[in-house]
């Protein structure tokens, strides 16, 4: 029976929560298995440790401590912007999500402040600090080519 290991190619279906419950992402709601190719750095390297070793038909349950999923939240991670630099038309709303351009390409950002000159936005990726919860199912491994 193959198992998963690096250069493997997995299909697999998750599902992904939060410390509360509260369910951030899943295969199954969109119907459509994910498919990569392990050690290419496509995965948060905490899912992809536990995928490794796995069979097809296997399930496993396990938690990535927020350090090792997406970082810790930074304080410092947030950028004052000059409303100016969005179209003349734009409607801001606190809490929407926002692209913007940093120095390693494109950056979702989420506005925490909207002042009459100014937006404040928090450039954390939206699962910076927390802990992340996967229920997998492998369907198919390939071995490395």
């Amino acid at each position: 029976m193959t198992t998963v290991q690096n250069g493997s190619t997995v299909t697999f279906n998750y599902k992904g929560t939060l410390d509360d419950g509260t369910e951030f992402d899943s295969s199954y709601n969109r119907n459509e298995p994910m498919t990569v190719t392990t050690g290419q750095g496509n995965l948060i390297a905490g899912f992809e440790n536990a995928l490794t070793g796995m069979t097809a038909g296997e399930n496993k349950t396990f938690t990535i401590e927020a350090s090792d999923a997406y970082g810790d939240h930074n304080p410092d991670a947030f950028t004052e912007l000059d409303r100016t630099v969005f179209p003349d038309d734009f409607e801001f709303e606190v809490g929407m999500t926002v692209p913007l351009m940093g120095p390693n390409g494109q950056v979702m950002a989420k506005l925490t402040e909207v002042a009459d000159t100014t937006v404040t936005a928090d450039l954390n990726h939206p699962l910076a600090g927390q802990n992340l919860t996967f229920e997998i199912e492998v369907i198919t491994v390939e071995e490395p080519s």
